[in-house]
């Protein structure tokens, strides 16, 4: 793996270099991201890949020689500010990329970008309607469909056959619920709890006693904010079920804390050598987590893009980015990426927390 970045890094160090026209100017990008809100934390993550990035590839004299400025605005993940901040970008700023996160303001926003030729650039949510929301939406992860089946197998062949579900009230809760509905019984299991929880709630403790109720083996769990609170929660009421879920588990402060040992969930795999992670913790002063990594690769695959655009002579628009990438299709940087669809499919892990840390139980790969 380390190998292969080091190649990437090097082809993206050389485009930089590479036929400076005489009329280089500034490039413009959007990000629209939660920054702050109950989904800070993330965005926050998110914001800072892009930047890093960005920030590597203008300290080497740009693409072309163009400079590459983003555009950041904060949608505290709503989808209807996520809508006025894509207005604002595309009508005034005139960007022809924006990177997304989160399952309801990306889809919200799916609809704009076909209209207007808009490449919207997602490397966090994982809605299953992601996947068919606009040709010009492009996920450089798998929709979460392909991970619940993958846990719900787990589970089952674990003997853990009887669930509940714990789900967020939003697009991608209720869309993971309905995966867990289908691919749990299709692996030989029963749902016997469902209970919703809202974006940004802190007590569980009403949902988990009424799952517990239900006396599950596991509780599988699609919640995009508020993992800290439910897992401390879980540990005070001394419930003794498997917790279950998928990458977005992936969090540093749920990991070290004691009260989420023993949960399981998938991992897509994607790592940064040691070398780059020093430099974003230099600069950020904090771990360049799962989010982090996945969006300074998001942008590397952006800046590659841009160059054959540039190379081709073309006109920087959202068409000619689309185009471009589709026409590259593969992709080798934090970790190999191939577009086949809009949709890319990626190496994943089974993990469990124990004792801080996240340890490998199981290698899977999506079909």
């Amino acid at each position: 793996m380390r190998a292969s970045f080091i190649g990437a890094v090097a082809f993206v160090a050389g485009l930089v270099l590479a036929g400076l026209p005489a009329d280089a100017e500034t490039i413009r990008f959007g990000g629209i991201l939660p920054l702050t809100g109950p989904g800070a934390l993330i965005g926050t993550a998110e914001m800072r890949g892009v930047q890093f990035a960005v920030d590597q590839a203008n300290a080497k004299g740009g693409i072309r020689g163009n400079q590459i400025d983003v555009l950041f605005e904060d949608n505290q993940a709503k989808p209807d500010q996520s809508i006025l901040s894509f207005n604002k970008l595309t009508d005034l700023q005139h960007v022809s990329v924006i990177f997304t996160g989160y399952s309801g303001p990306t889809l919200a926003m799916a609809p704009l970008a076909t209209r207007k030729k808009v490449l919207l650039v997602n490397a966090g949510a994982q809605a299953d309607g992601l996947a068919k929301a606009s040709p010009y939406l492009i996920n450089t992860l798998p929709t979460i469909g392909g991970e619940i089946e993958v846990i719900s197998q787990w589970a089952v062949s674990a003997g853990k056959k009887k669930a509940g579900i714990l789900f967020e009230n939003g697009a991608a809760g209720m869309a993971g619920r309905d995966d867990y509905l289908k691919s749990f019984a299709d692996a030989g299991g029963s749902i016997v709890a469902q209970e919703a929880s809202q974006f940004g709630q802190t007590d569980f403790r009403p949902a988990l006693l009424k799952i517990a109720d239900a006396k599950p083996d596991i509780m599988l769990v699609v919640i995009t904010a508020g993992l800290l609170q439910m897992a401390q929660e879980y540990k005070q009421l001394d419930l003794k079920f498997t917790v279950a879920g998928t990458t977005f588990f992936a969090d540093p402060t749920v990991i070290a804390d004691p009260a989420a040992t023993g949960f399981v969930h998938t991992q897509l795999q994607i790592d940064a050598p040691p070398d780059l992670a020093a430099q974003f913790k230099a600069k950020y002063g904090a771990d360049m987590e799962f989010f982090a990594k996945q969006y300074y690769n998001a942008a590397q695959i952006i800046l590659i893009t841009l160059d054959k655009v540039l190379a081709d002579k073309k006109s920087v628009s959202g068409e000619t980015m689309h185009d471009a990438l589709f026409e590259i299709r593969k992709f080798q940087g934090l970790i190999p990426l191939e577009f086949k669809t809009n949709t890319a499919s990626v190496p994943m892990d089974i993990n469990v927390m124990k004792d801080g840390k996240d340890v490998l139980l199981k290698e899977v790969k999506l079909q």
